[in-house]
């Protein structure tokens, strides 16, 4: 995967959070030296090299440091499902008192999440869902994410053209759920058409690399992009930009980074979902809090999802 500098400061700063409580690991088996009545936390991160996954897990990290009496512990998964199979088991192994798992994938990340049921650890999944529940989940319902993107291009088009689909990584929640949203909508407007759709695998990179090439098949066919992420819309704009076509195809894409932000007020991008990642990372340390403490939690908390468009950008540009 290639990584952006602003995508490496991110990660750099994400991990540089931890060295004031928390302790960062990737793969020792050392017991955490807690004090008497400290909560000890597991953190595992999806890849911290994205950039949305390194803001929510900053927001882990700095709001956990915001609580006396705690301690977490991270570790970075960079998307490798047997990775973070390890380090659930060295939380388990350190007898932490709460997990919170940020997941790789809906299903390979599953048996992950079985370990930590079976070994009766509280588990609060964040972000991204599996095939087994946890305890608590905190996040924002993809489909939401996609129905709203993808309503904004049916507007925009007026209900007839083209459109061309950047997935996330296939098998993922975010890009099933997403592509769900999606196609509710083609559903509702017949004169949209779905002229193709592959998978950039969350990833700017690659993201362009397919728009060049859809660029040549369907030059003349599509009238918009929905990219399941920002990564991937940047990437694709970046490719219509070089091509000489931005001002011929809409282009939207979801999480609202600070660079898609940029993209919106200059006019090149042309709409953005906004996904909170603090409000996601705050409420996944509330929760991992009190299923430690074995107080009543929510099962599931859900943070909308809002459109970001130049209009109303100046209250998502902080």
């Amino acid at each position: 995967m290639r990584i952006t500098p602003r995508k490496a400061v991110l990660a750099f700063l994400a991990v540089c959070a931890l060295t004031l409580t928390a302790t960062l690991f990737s793969g020792c088996k050392k017991t955490e030296a807690r004090k008497e009545g400290e909560i000890l936390i597991g953190f595992s991160s999806r890849d911290l090299s994205a950039e949305y996954t390194a803001k929510l897990s900053e927001a882990v990290v700095d709001y956990a440091n915001t609580k006396p009496g705690v301690k977490l512990v991270m570790v970075d998964a960079q998307s490798d499902v047997q990775k973070q199979f390890s380090q659930v088991e060295n939380f388990i192994a350190q007898k932490v008192d709460a997990i919170i798992l940020n997941p790789c994938e809906l299903e390979a990340s599953t048996p992950a999440v079985d370990r930590i049921k079976a070994s009766g650890i509280p588990l609060v999944l964040v972000n991204q869902v599996t095939k087994s529940a946890g305890d608590s989940y905190i996040g924002s319902n993809d489909f939401d994410a996609g129905r709203i993107a993808m309503e904004a291009i049916a507007k925009k088009l007026k209900g007839q053209g083209g459109v061309l689909m950047l997935h996330g990584i296939m098998g993922t929640s975010a890009q099933l759920q997403r592509e769900a949203g999606a196609r509710e909508v083609f559903a509702k407007y017949p004169g949209l058409k779905l002229v193709d759709h592959q998978t950039a695998s969350w990833d700017r990179a690659k993201a362009m690399a397919l728009t060049e090439n859809w660029i040549q098949a369907h030059k003349g066919k599509f009238q918009a992009i929905f990219a399941h992420n920002d990564e991937m819309a940047m990437g694709a704009l970046l490719a219509l930009e070089r091509a000489g076509l931005k001002k011929d195809v809409t282009v939207i894409g979801i999480d609202a980074i600070a660079q898609a932000l940029t993209a919106v007020k200059e006019g090149r991008l042309d709409a953005t979902v906004f996904q909170d990642a603090v409000g996601q990372g705050k409420g996944s340390v509330d929760a991992a809090l009190l299923l430690a403490k074995k107080q009543p939690c929510p099962k599931e908390t859900m943070i909308p999802f809002k459109l970001v468009t130049r209009d109303n950008l100046s209250e998502f540009l902080k």
